[in-house]
């Protein structure tokens, strides 16, 4: 078992954001997740460093957590040359500590960086697939000729190869998106909060995906959990509304592209976010409640926290909840 923390870059700014990435590994964090938005879910107030250029700051303060994006879309606004060379580079900075973890994406990250149109789901799984394929072949080979249907190079080399490459996780929340994970990927994104069937069958999926390529099973699984721990319960609750947008269904937030109006949407119901936590002051109250993650075979629990003081949540957590996790599940 190893345990995360989950920085938040839609909320909090370039350097304060790495201060609580270096606190985590100092307070005995094991991973360190970052998400690579564009566009935050708020644009009052929010912010959106690049991921490639924050995790190399972190790879620099740090020399023991895993690092990985939590996810990153290599469809659209970026390249997955660009990819590759970026995450090739972090490999050299921080030698077998970097996980590459990518999606499908939303609009909101791709339609204004790019001005094109957001594909189909489909379409999203055939880019992710052809977007791997070349990742690697950079990560492994020169001189790559690559002609996919949707990318293409021409002799291209990425001098900065690791001498081993990082794993690629993908994010899936659905058997067909399970599948080609298992199919394609080296480990499991997933998100809390959802019910026991839908992670059985995204990890049936997996399995399905992974035997069809003769890959040996299972993959490495994460779960990003959704916890708001504070001791006071009320203010636990509280600081949830800045995530209002993470209650709104995925169709909403797949589709709008604005971050103004999902903000405004998002705040019809500002406690709405509170059936996507754990919120709570009892850190019995958490270990009991990922147990069922920890059940379905997940070995890697990331935990994103809503509060605006990230330094408190990240210094009582290890001290309250970290300790109790280690005890009970290893």
């Amino acid at each position: 078992m190893r345990y995360g923390y989950k920085a938040s870059a839609e909320q909090f700014g370039t350097n304060e954001l790495l201060g609580y990435g270096v606190s985590a590994e100092e307070l005995g964090f094991d991973i360190v997740a970052v998400s690579d938005h564009f566009q935050p879910w708020r644009h009052h107030g929010g912010h959106a460093p690049l991921a490639f250029t924050w995790l190399g700051a972190l790879a620099a303060k740090t020399s023991r957590v895993t690092l990985g994006t939590s996810v990153l879309t290599p469809l659209l606004r970026y390249h997955p040359s660009i990819v590759a060379q970026g995450f090739a580079t972090l490999a050299q900075l921080a030698p077998d500590r970097v996980i590459l973890g990518i999606g499908s994406g939303e609009a909101m990250n791709e339609v204004p960086a790019t001005g094109g149109e957001w594909p189909s789901g489909k379409e999203r799984r055939a880019r992710l697939t052809e977007a791997v394929r070349l990742i690697r072949a950079l990560w492994t080979d020169e001189r790559v000729t690559f002609e996919g249907e949707y990318y293409q190079t021409t002799l291209a080399t990425i001098y900065e190869r690791p001498e081993n490459p990082p794993p690629i996780y993908i994010a899936a929340s659905g058997p067909l998106a399970g599948k080609l994970t298992g199919r394609i990927g080296d480990g499991l994104i997933a998100t809390s909060g959802k019910d026991d069937e839908n992670y059985r069958g995204v990890l049936a999926g997996v399995a399905e995906g992974a035997a069809a390529v003769g890959k040996p099973t299972p993959l490495p699984q994460q779960m990003e959990i959704k916890v708001s721990y504070d001791h006071d319960k009320a203010q636990a609750a509280a600081n949830c509304s800045w995530w209002a947008a993470l209650g709104l269904s995925a169709e909403v937030k797949q589709n709008v592209h604005d971050p103004i109006e999902l903000e405004r949407l998002a705040d019809e119901d500002p406690t709405i976010a509170t059936k996507r936590f754990i919120v709570t002051d009892d850190p019995d109250e958490i270990v009991e409640r990922v147990k069922r993650y920890v059940d379905l075979g997940f070995e890697e629990l990331v935990f994103h926290a809503p509060g605006p003081d990230q330094g408190t949540f990240l210094r009582e957590f290890a001290a309250d909840v970290l300790p109790k996790l280690r005890k009970t599940y290893g």
